[in-house]
């Protein structure tokens, strides 16, 4: 049976953003991504925002909805699939200090930031997207409240290129103040503040490798339960935005008068579960982890490729003014948290 011509002009935006997934793979997995910690999802949103400046104005007008298509389904699909990089035994490993850490700086971060975000008269979307990022996981965090809360494809990428620029700077930065004494912490409290204030889980990992393995070893499992904090942070977020929606039915600033519980969170959320059991051998589980990275970097391709410069300047100088003062919290916050309150909770 043929193809219907509608399908099959959707079909080859997938592919072009699917060939360009298999690009930013590609270029993820050489040395020099891997030195500065570029992961392939990294690398396609760039890769798309260099297309989109480009030669997007030759693409065909029909080859959009498969854009779209990437940008909001097998989005959902990868957000899913993210549960098998988690278990409930990470919580247990690093027990309640770091639980107690990550719970603190994930309310402040995105309370704050929103704040801050009016007084600064921001876009609410990009100031939720751009907090959020901030506070969990990085871009696996702003694609995950993107498809909750339904914002332009720009806004996406210009919180997620806020995300790249202060996660990259911490991955040589935190290392450097821990060596010269100016972060006064012991190995396990250098690891919670590590896995508790760095953006993306690539820059935990560079990180926490430059420092040694059991800074390493904790940070990386602190940052995990951060991203366990993005299913009831999406259940929140959602909720709130549909009470607004009610009382302001006419907003239609987050795409949508009526948000729906996001399923796609809750799914996550069984994944884990699932994969808390043991069931999956390692290597079938390595293998749906390769899987669902190649569909998040489809995902932020098409993303960056319907981000053009013009809608960068739109959106102006203080996404990444908000984006500072956070890393500031974040990096201060941080470090009291870990010297001060760790100690009280062990």
């Amino acid at each position: 049976m043929k193809l219907s011509e509608q399908r099959s002009s959707m079909l080859h935006g997938v592919l072009l953003m699917t060939l360009f997934a298999c690009a930013a793979f590609y270029i993820g997995g050489t040395d020099t991504a891997k030195a500065i910690s570029f992961s392939p999802m990294i690398v396609g949103i760039i890769l798309g925002m260099l297309y989109a400046n480009s030669l997007r104005n030759n693409l065909p007008e029909t080859w959009t909805p498969g854009i779209a298509f990437c940008s909001k389904r097998i989005l959902r699909l990868g957000i899913i699939m993210y549960g098998f990089k988690l278990t409930f035994q990470d919580i247990t490993a690093v027990g309640l200090p770091a639980i107690c850490i990550d719970a603190i700086i994930v309310t402040v971060t995105i309370c704050g930031g929103v704040l801050i975000g009016r007084l600064l008269k921001m876009d609410r979307g990009i100031a939720l997207l751009t907090s959020a990022g901030s506070a969990i996981c990085g871009a696996a965090a702003i694609l995950g409240i993107e498809s909750a809360i339904k914002v332009k494809p720009y806004k996406t990428a210009v919180a997620v290129s806020t995300v790249v620029i202060f996660g990259t700077i911490s991955m040589f930065l935190y290392p450097i103040l821990f060596r010269s004494g100016i972060f006064d912490l012991t190995p396990d409290q250098m690891g919670i503040m590590t896995g508790a204030t760095i953006h993306e889980v690539a820059h935990v990992v560079g990180a926490g490798n430059a420092m040694g393995t059991t800074i390493s070893n904790s940070a990386i499992i602190v940052k995990m339960i951060r991203v366990m904090m993005l299913v009831p942070v999406l259940l929140v977020i959602s909720w709130n935005v549909a009470r607004e929606a009610r009382r302001n039915p006419e907003s239609d600033e987050f795409g949508r008068g009526k948000i729906k519980i996001p399923w796609f969170a809750i799914l996550f959320l069984l994944v884990i579960c699932f994969n808390s059991l043991g069931l999956l051998s390692e290597s079938i589980v390595t293998f749906l982890n390769n899987i669902d990275t190649f569909l998040l970097t489809i995902a932020m391709t098409a993303l960056g490729a319907e981000t053009s410069i013009d809608k960068f300047r739109k959106a102006g100088f203080k996404p990444f003014l908000l984006a500072s003062i956070l890393y500031c919290w974040l990096i201060v916050g941080g470090y009291c948290l870990s010297k001060y309150l760790v100690p009280m909770l062990m």
